[in-house]
């Protein structure tokens, strides 16, 4: 069956080093994720991004990409043709208060950065102007302070692990590479924003491949016919290849980032003739 959509990830996905999608993953110049951008146009699929970015930035590279449908703060809300869908079930701006300044009211952002001192600290200065999670960065076990957060009343939010980033200073003897972490509503996640879309433009699973580099991103399987992790992610996060034991429709690509994508792309188009 014909591929229809491409669900993809910004960071170490999409675009390599520097953010950038002419970067690979070693900072060498690299047309592949283009190419791969044009071989979805050529074929009339939809690229649609998930990211846990600011709705500004994913709008602005959607914008660039030339799609008009979009994923913002680890799904909690989704774009499609313009119009706006919060996807955080019943917290919901009010009284003049984002859901982040909401979020923020329950104390649970504050209990987590206390509970780990040293290990866990906002993502500065990319935490600044959201509309819905509190992103932090660290190495800590989100099931362990997802416990934490239930125990304190707080079962309705949930730390999301949204994959390796590079090492930061302020971050020293941690065991591994930090991970960027969102604090989001329970009932937000990439895989359920993935599945609105699909369900409002009509696409089967089938038709649908996923593609990222973080757990957030690896539940986007349940939802697609196929989904494909990048290199880096599993070099960065060993414990990936463990959990994808548990979805048959999951590959692990050759190349990183956006050399990554290209292939997990033209596979999949190949492959759909």
């Amino acid at each position: 069956m014909a591929i229809r959509c491409v669900y993809t990830d910004l960071d170490g996905t999409l675009l390599g080093r520097g953010a950038s999608l002419f970067r690979d993953a070693e900072g060498g110049f690299t047309l592949l994720a283009a190419r791969a951008l044009e071989a979805c146009h050529r074929a009339e699929v939809e690229v649609v991004l998930k990211s846990g970015r600011r709705q500004a930035q994913v709008m602005e590279d959607a914008r660039l990409i030339g799609q008009s449908a979009y994923i913002f703060e680890v799904g909690c809300g989704l774009v499609i043709d313009g119009e706006e869908t919060l996807l955080t079930g019943a917290l919901q701006p009010r009284d003049g208060k984002t859901i982040h300044a909401l979020i923020e009211d329950t104390g649970a952002p504050g209990l987590l950065l206390e509970r780990y001192a040293g290990r866990l600290e906002y993502h500065a200065p990319w935490h600044l102007n959201r509309e819905v999670s509190h992103l932090m960065r660290g190495l800590m076990d989100v099931d362990e302070a997802n416990a934490l957060l239930a125990e304190s009343g707080n079962d309705g939010l949930r730390l999301v692990d949204n994959g390796a980033i590079s090492p930061k200073e302020t971050l020293l003897g941690l065991d591994g590479p930090p991970h960027a972490y969102h604090l989001i509503p329970a009932v937000a996640s990439k895989a359920n924003a993935v599945a609105r879309h699909m369900q409002a433009r009509g696409y089967a699973p089938e038709e649908c491949i996923g593609v990222g580099d973080s757990r957030e991103d690896l539940d986007v399987a349940a939802v697609v016919g196929r989904f494909f992790l990048v290199a880096n992610a599993a070099e960065r996060d060993p414990g990936l290849r463990e959990q994808i034991a548990g979805f048959a429709n999951v590959e692990i690509t050759e190349a990183s980032m956006g050399e990554g994508f290209y292939e997990a792309v033209v596979r999949s188009l190949a492959e759909a003739r």
